[in-house]
């Protein structure tokens, strides 16, 4: 049974949006699929229209497809667990926040709207078919040193990006994460005042 059999939808307490109740970060991916061009290009685009702080638009992409130096220089940076499963991924894409200005003044909300523009990624790329993986377990100051990037810009994530694999190839300890069932805290514990 393949990861394309499994059905990851979330059982939700209150209705949402389809595309969001199916999206879940797999690790099997397949390693002999190309990434659907595409697919990568309208959840970029998704990306791009994310609102931000005055409009400040404080992220950036590192798009790197398998073959590449630069999806090895990121598979390298990978650390953990996150090298078993990672590599064969169809492209990695890193997530940069531009903290500082050129000017040097700081952008406050860089992190924030970084993440808004990855959750807009993440979901475009899955309504497309894709499925994306977010990691942090990564060596940020080796990122940074491969493509050059200035300490005004923060890698914050490296997410996985392509289409389901076979789950039984997953070593084991990551073949049950990627089956167990999804959970999330109840939605109570989330709301700190509802008044």
């Amino acid at each position: 049974m393949g990861a394309a059999t499994l059905d990851r939808t979330a059982a939700t307490d209150h209705p949402v949006l389809d595309v969001l109740a199916s999206r879940w970060s797999p690790r099997a991916y397949d390693a002999e699929a190309a990434i659907d061009e595409a697919a990568l290009r309208s959840a970029l685009e998704a990306a791009r229209w994310t609102p931000s702080a005055n409009n400040t638009q404080p992220w950036r992409f590192i798009v790197a497809r398998r073959g590449s130096a630069a999806h090895a220089a990121i598979v390298d940076s990978l650390m953990g667990f996150n090298q078993a499963w990672a590599p064969n991924a169809s492209a990695l894409v890193v997530a940069v926040a531009e903290t500082r200005a050129e000017d040097g003044r700081p952008i406050p909300a860089a992190v924030y709207d970084l993440g808004q523009a990855m959750a807009h990624f993440s979901v475009q790329a899955h309504h497309e078919g894709l499925h994306v993986h977010q990691m942090t377990g990564f060596d940020v100051d080796a990122v940074r040193a491969h493509f050059g990037l200035d300490d005004r810009f923060l890698p914050v994530t490296v997410s996985a990006v392509g289409t389901f694999g076979d789950h039984e190839s997953l070593p084991d300890a990551l073949r049950e994460r990627e089956v167990a069932p999804r959970v999330r805290r109840p939605l109570a514990e989330s709301v700190l005042i509802d008044d």
